[in-house]
């Protein structure tokens, strides 16, 4: 007994210690995947505290800020009559208003209570502290002003942080002009289509594909195509178009998925390691829906915050058997071009910024890593591997999930703050980086080619050779070469030509020769 009191009076001290969101949790047993995020809380926040939902539901919102996952976990372990009892006694009370919006947003379920008659609305969330819709709707029972960025089906969210700021502040147009005016237009414009290669790719590379050129050819034909071109890229006929477009003929399943899909791969003893499971294939419709009206709602907001928003959005949906990961670096592309914050043609090599460094490679996979790991660690007992099924689409599948409708909280209501803050960062690196060097490329090999006319003459692309060669031998002129070109046999000529090419390419930028 002694024991038991004893225990007993530790769980009241524990609760004691716990506040708003992890009050709830505790109370009400639910967990959500992705974690709490405090701030600092004055003591003045904490007094007069009741232990009650009305209390600590009010503190979260007040304090903590919005976390929707849990939110629509912790309505469904609730009895609506604690929420209505709340509601009916302070009908006027912003807080109490917000939760019985909330209750009814998540639930689709109505309360048993009048609502609210009189009084100012009020927005749902902070505009100030999150990212918002620009065109939000009254909600009369409630007097809330729905600013949420995207809808039940699916509302991603995003923290205004000071990186966050800084991204919606960042002018991706005035960078390329700057390139413009430094570099000159017509070189700026013949950069554009080695860019829209090299994404390619790239986009190739980060999948650990990059020895099907064709393919990425295609995809590179397919960016330059269809970039823009859209006005609801994930519509389905849009999408299949784009995924045909991009796979080409060679592909076995095309359209929306209608089987289980797991990121991952096979260990050493040919064991499957499960780094990420995706929605149920009956889901993706509906999610897909939610993230093309989070577009539509969030349409006169920062395109950087919407671009990374539909690209991570569209992966984690995983709705397609293939290519799920090249049309989601084609929708940042898409994104920023359908916004107007690149012109036509450009291409922002943003997989080839990703893959210029295995730091910038490993970057990319923590950033994918924020929501699949505490998502596969919150479901490590939920699947499991079996006998060889085949799905309504013909796809052969072996894994098993049962928690596909536990897992819809997380899946349809992310936090993309720090995607978002990654993708702000990759873009300003390829502006700044990939596209400065490429320009820079082109102005010393244009330089390059001029100086070597002045001794010798041909066409454009003996005069290439002629320098990669050079380059490649350490600013020498190898012995093939002057059998291939009998004017380098001339030592003048030869040392003219060698001296071009150093003073063309001696220039470094960010540590690295301009040249590919």
């Amino acid at each position: 007994m002694l024991l038991y009191a004893l225990l007993c009076h530790c769980g009241v001290f524990y609760m004691k210690n716990l506040v708003g969101y992890q009050w709830l949790s505790k109370k009400y047993k639910v967990s959500p995947v992705q974690s709490f995020e405090f701030k600092p809380i004055s003591g003045q926040a904490g007094k007069n505290r009741s232990d009650t939902l009305s209390w600590h539901i009010t503190f979260a919102l007040k304090h903590e800020g919005i976390h929707l996952e849990f939110l629509n976990r912790l309505f469904k372990a609730i009895k609506e009559t604690e929420l209505v009892d709340w509601i009916n006694s302070e009908p006027s009370g912003q807080y109490a208003r917000r939760a019985g919006f909330l209750y009814e947003w998540c639930t689709d379920r109505t309360l048993e209570c009048p609502g609210v008659t009189v009084g100012n609305y009020v927005d749902m969330i902070d505009s100030e502290s999150y990212f918002t819709s620009g065109s939000p709707d009254n909600n009369s029972r409630w007097r809330v002003r729905d600013n949420l960025p995207g809808t039940r089906d699916y509302c991603p969210m995003v923290c205004r942080t000071g990186a966050i700021r800084a991204a919606e502040a960042y002018d991706c147009g005035k960078e390329i002009k700057a390139l413009e005016l430094e570099f000159g237009e017509d070189l700026l414009m013949r950069s554009a289509v080695w860019l829209s290669i090299k994404e390619s790719m790239a986009s190739f590379a980060i999948e650990r594909e990059d020895k099907f050129v064709d393919r990425a050819r295609r995809f590179a034909a397919a960016m330059e195509r269809y970039c823009g071109f859209y006005s609801d890229p994930l519509n389905n006929q849009a999408i299949t178009e784009l995924q045909k477009e991009i796979l080409g003929p060679q592909a076995l399943h095309y359209g929306i998925r209608k089987s289980p899909i797991f990121v991952g791969e096979s260990g050493l003893d040919y064991t499957p390691r499960v780094h990420y499971i995706a929605p149920h294939w009956e889901s993706t419709h509906s999610m897909l829906t939610g993230l093309s009206a989070f577009s539509d709602r969030t349409a006169d907001k920062s395109a950087i915050v919407r671009a990374a928003i539909m690209s991570f959005g569209f992966v984690y949906i995983h709705p397609m058997t293939d290519g799920n990961g090249r049309i989601s670096r084609f929708l940042i592309n898409d994104m920023l071009r359908r916004d107007g914050a690149i012109p036509d043609p450009f291409i922002l090599p943003v997989s080839a910024a990703i893959m210029s460094s295995p730091k910038n490679r490993k970057a990319y996979d923590q950033i994918m890593d924020v929501f699949s790991k505490p998502f596969m660690l919150h479901y490590r007992d939920n699947y499991e591997f079996g006998e060889d099924k085949i799905a309504v689409d013909g796809v052969h599948y072996d894994i098993d999930f049962d928690a596909y409708e536990d897992a819809n909280s997380a899946w349809r209501y992310p936090d993309f703050t720090k995607h978002v803050e990654y993708l702000a960062e990759i873009l300003e690196l390829t502006i700044n980086s990939e596209m400065r060097n490429e320009a820079g490329y082109l102005r010393s090999l244009n330089d390059a080619r001029c100086g070597i006319k002045e001794f010798m003459d041909g066409p454009n692309k003996d005069i290439d050779r002629i320098i990669r060669s050079i380059i490649d031998s350490d600013y020498k002129i190898s012995n093939k070469l002057k059998k291939e070109f009998e004017g380098l046999l001339m030592p003048d000529v030869a040392n003219s030509v060698i001296e071009v090419v150093s003073r063309s390419f001696a220039a470094k930028i960010d540590g690295e020769p301009r040249i590919r």
